[in-house]
């Protein structure tokens, strides 16, 4: 890890990158002595990933559309943002989710484990990050 506040990967836009994603937030949390955060960021990580990976389209003109990039900023020295960017500009959206639905809740755990969460649009796509604090 070069720059020790901030580390991304980019990774294949699909439902297996989660656990390579898991990995690298515990690592890098691990390397910037955050382990307590961990457990959070790692359940963060693993839903925006699926979002991304079940809902983002993939821009077939461009070469990178079956790509995301996961990232960890260091925020502040107790505070990190986690990021996950694809290439679809469309905006997720915290939906209400019944009690026989098996999926949609997501978004309802990131906005309530973590301390803020959004989405900033980019001209070809999204940032989606959630920020979690010791």
């Amino acid at each position: 890890m070069d720059d020790p506040a901030e580390h991304s990967r980019s990774m294949p836009r699909a439902p297996e990158s989660a656990a390579v994603a898991r990995r690298l937030v515990r690592a890098v949390l691990d390397a910037w002595e955050l382990s307590c955060l961990a457990d959070s960021a790692e359940l963060v990580v693993s839903e925006l990933v699926a979002n991304a990976a079940e809902h983002a389209r993939p821009a077939a003109h461009r070469l990178h559309g079956a790509t995301i990039r996961v990232g960890l900023t260091r925020v502040r020295t107790d505070r990190v943002r986690v990021t996950v960017t694809d290439l679809d500009r469309r905006v997720p959206k915290v939906r209400p989710a019944g009690d026989d639905q098996e999926h949609g809740r997501g978004l309802a755990l990131v906005e309530a484990i973590s301390e803020a969460w959004g989405v900033t649009p980019v001209r070809w796509g999204k940032h989606v990050w959630a920020e979690l604090e010791a």
